[in-house]
């Protein structure tokens, strides 16, 4: 059976400003509205941008709260996002301060982080200590040094990000982007990391390893970087799904109206095909996400 599903990872704008380098624009609620529709999403999760490594036109946290209480019909929900340089620009700063206020207002969680500094960098870790301290999952990009990409850095086969599990056991960290995606794979290089690999998945990648080692590890399907992770080898995915159908979350990531995603009717078929549970599908499209935003 098809049901409606939650966005974890939505990206919308109140009005359209100036554009990207690129030319695009993020979506306007309408613009989103219509692609829900076509796709069978119920309603999305609104991701503020609060670093500058990632746009030029910032997705504040007002705005996230607003569009919350102004087009229900579409975004549910709104995390809250910090950029850890905010404050006295020092790694200690108290952004619990932030962080509860945020929480006061509605918001469910911290992300999407983009901000370009390593895991175990003292101003990222500032930032987990006081999302664990608030109880606030945080949902990350994982990106690399040295200009041209955003996202909190990691090398190759995750020792940084592994460090951080450990270190902050209570605070539930959500995956996101090529870089995490792209390593499911054992035989993947460190230079295929930046993109989506093609091909048989073969045991030993190392998301998978975080994935089963560690309970607060969690994953976004959101992008063609999910999406590939788990299209790319069906029978591959459809075990995935089934094994982590606890930590795995539905999302999209529309950034432009000329978008397609096909997360959705791959899922839609491999349940509709028997080649999934219909318990793994609920979870993985929506109950998982309501565990964690209706709390």
């Amino acid at each position: 059976m098809i049901i409606p599903k939650i966005d974890l990872h939505a990206h919308a704008i109140p009005s359209r400003e100036y554009p990207r380098l690129d030319g695009d624009h993020f979506l306007v609620p309408d613009e989103l509205r219509m692609k829900y529709d076509e796709i069978g999403v119920e309603k999305g999760v609104q991701l503020p941008i609060a670093s500058p490594e990632c746009e030029c036109d910032l997705l504040t946290n007002k705005e996230a709260r607003l569009l919350v209480e102004t087009r229900p019909d579409t975004i549910g929900w709104w995390f809250c996002n910090i950029d850890p340089r905010w404050g006295s620009y020092r790694p200690n700063a108290n952004l619990s301060v932030y962080l509860e206020y945020f929480k006061s207002k509605g918001a469910k969680g911290v992300g999407e982080v983009t901000t370009n500094m390593y895991f175990d960098d003292p101003y990222m870790e500032n930032l987990f200590y006081h999302c664990e301290k608030c109880e606030m999952p945080l949902l990350f990009h994982m990106g690399r040094l040295g200009g041209g990409d955003y996202g909190i850095v990691d090398d190759f086969g995750f020792p940084r990000l592994e460090k951080a599990l450990n270190k902050f056991p209570n605070l539930l960290f959500i995956g996101h982007s090529q870089k995490w995606w792209a390593e499911m794979s054992g035989d993947v290089t460190e230079a295929q990391r930046g993109g989506y690999p093609t091909g048989k998945v073969t045991s030993g990648g190392r998301t998978v390893e975080l994935l089963r080692k560690y309970p607060n590890m969690h994953g976004d399907l959101s992008a063609g970087s999910g999406g590939n992770a788990i299209m790319r080898d069906p029978e591959f995915g459809y075990q995935f799904l089934e094994e982590f159908q606890d930590k795995l979350y539905f999302g999209i990531d529309f950034c432009a109206i000329h978008n397609v995603m096909k997360l959705s009717g791959f899922l839609d078929e491999a349940v509709e095909g028997g080649h999934i549970s219909q318990t793994a599908y609920n979870k993985i499209c929506r109950e998982n996400a309501l565990k964690l935003l209706e709390k």
